[in-house]
C-alpha cells in the first residue's frame, strides 16, 4: 500500500484525493494546505464521503523548501494541485527526497524546465509527469486514443471546455479553477502544428462555432498551454494539431476587450498615488462575480482525427461529456481534472515508472480509457 500527499486542499485537490482513496491502493493520504482549517475541512468532507479515516489534514507552505522536505518525507507519490508557479521548487524537492510527482501544470515553459530533469529523476528512482488534468492532460491522452485508431494519423483537432449548465448573464461563465491559471491560459499564444511545422497562434484567434446537442452552438477559440509539449513530440508525425477552448457565445469578445484594455498586464502602473498590477486588480474585481461556491457544470470534449487505416483515409470523432455529481458534489471539472491526475499518479506509482515524462508519453490512450470506464466517464468514438 502507498502513502500519497496532495498539495492544495481546494476543489481539484479534493477530487484527486477522493480517487486515490478508491483506486490507488492507499495506506494514507495527506491533505496539505497553507491554511490548516481548509485542510481539515477538506479531509473531514472526504472522510465522511467514504466513511473512512484515511485522509489526514496538515498545514504546509509550499514556498518553503525545508518545510516541503520535512512534511513530505516518506511519501511515495505527491500530486501538486497548487498554482503552476510553485511546481519547479516542488520538482527539485521531489528529486532530492525521492518521491514521485504529478502536477496540474499550467505553464509550458515551466513544464519544459521540469522535463529537462529527466536524468536527475531517473537517478533518484522517481517518476515525474507535469501538466495533468483536463486540458492539458485528458485532452492529450484521449487524443492518443484517437491517434491509435490509425496506422498513420495526420490531423488532430481538440475542442474542450467547462461551462455552467445554467449560465447567468452577463458572464455566462463560472470559475472552476484558480483564476491565475485561467488568465494565464487567455494570455499570449498557443503552440500548434500547422502544415507539419510548429506554429505560434495568438490567443482568442480563429473563432469557430460547434454544435453540442442540448448545449446548442458554442464558440471555440485558441487559448495557450492546452497542448503542453505534445506539438514538439508529434511534429514529425502530425501535419495538424490544434486545441481550442469552448465557451458560450459572447464570452470571447468580452475577453478580447479586457485584454485590449490592458487588464491582463503584469506590469505595474501608477493609479493616482498607488502602484497597481492590472491583472491583480482585474482578478480582484472579476473573481467574486464568477466564483460561485458550487455550480452545476458540464465539461465537453470533442476530438476529430484524420489519417490512414489500411491505406484508406478515415476520420474519427471522439465525444466526451461529464456532469456535476449531486451525490458527491464533485463538479464535472473536478472529476476530469482531478481524476486524470490521479490516474496518472496511480499508473506511475504501481508501475514504478522512472524519469521526467511528458503527459503525451506517460500512458497510452487505450490504457487510459480502461481507467476512465472504471470511473464512469462518458466517452464515445465514431467514424464520420
Amino acid at each position: 500500500m502507498y502513502k500519497y500527499a496532495v498539495l492544495g486542499a481546494g476543489r481539484q485537490g479534493q477530487a484527486i484525493a477522493y480517487d486515490l482513496a478508491i483506486n490507488g491502493n492507499s495506506k494514507k493520504i495527506y491533505i496539505f494546505d497553507k491554511y490548516l482549517d481548509i485542510a481539515v475541512r477538506s479531509a473531514n468532507r472526504l472522510n465522511n464521503l467514504l466513511k473512512s479515516d484515511i485522509f489526514i489534514p496538515q498545514k504546509l507552505n509550499v514556498t518553503k523548501r525545508l518545510e516541503l522536505i520535512k512534511m513530505l518525507n516518506g511519501i511515495d507519490t505527491v500530486i501538486s494541485a497548487v498554482p503552476y508557479f510553485f511546481n519547479e521548487l516542488i520538482t527539485d524537492v521531489a528529486i532530492e527526497n525521492n518521491f514521485n510527482l504529478i502536477d496540474l501544470g499550467g505553464n509550458t515553459d515551466i513544464v519544459k524546465n521540469q522535463l529537462s530533469k529527466d536524468k536527475d529523476a531517473k537517478c533518484s528512482g522517481i517518476g515525474i509527469t507535469p501538466d495533468c488534468g483536463m486540458g492539458p492532460g485528458m485532452n492529450i491522452t484521449l487524443s492518443l486514443l484517437v491517434m491509435e485508431q490509425f496506422d498513420s494519423p495526420k490531423i488532430i483537432k481538440i475542442y474542450d471546455g467547462g461551462l455552467p449548465q445554467n449560465p447567468v448573464e452577463p458572464w455566462n461563465y463560472n470559475l472552476f479553477f484558480n483564476i491565475n491559471g485561467l488568465t494565464n491560459e487567455y494570455d499570449g499564444s498557443a503552440t500548434f502544428i500547422r502544415k507539419s511545422s510548429i506554429t505560434e497562434v495568438e490567443c482568442f484567434s480563429d473563432l469557430e462555432n460547434l454544435k453540442f446537442n442540448k448545449y446548442g452552438e458554442l464558440e471555440a477559440a485558441v487559448t495557450s498551454g492546452g497542448l503542453s509539449t505534445m506539438p514538439w513530440t508529434f511534429k514529425n508525425i502530425l501535419t495538424t494539431l490544434e486545441n481550442k477552448t469552448l465557451r458560450y457565445k459572447g464570452h470571447w469578445n468580452d475577453m478580447i476587450a479586457y485584454r485590449r484594455l490592458g487588464l491582463f498586464s503584469l506590469e505595474p502602473i501608477q493609479f493616482k498615488e498607488n502602484n497597481i498590477i492590472p491583472r491583480e486588480f482585474y482578478h480582484y474585481l472579476l473573481e467574486p462575480k464568477i466564483n460561485a461556491k458550487r455550480v452545476e457544470d458540464v465539461c465537453l470534449m470533442r476530438i476529430i482525427g484524420s489519417g490512414l487505416k489500411d491505406g484508406i483515409k478515415k476520420t474519427i470523432q471522439l465525444d466526451a461529456i461529464e456532469l456535476y455529481d449531486e451525490i458527491t458534489e464533485f463538479s464535472a471539472m473536478e472529476k476530469w481534472t482531478g481524476w486524470h491526475a490521479s490516474i496518472i499518479a496511480i499508473h506511475i506509482t504501481r508501475n514504478k515508472i522512472k524519469g521526467a515524462i511528458p503527459v503525451e508519453k506517460i500512458m497510452k490512450g487505450s490504457e487510459f480509457i480502461l481507467e476512465a470506464k472504471k470511473r464512469n466517464f462518458n466517452i464515445k468514438l465514431k467514424e464520420i
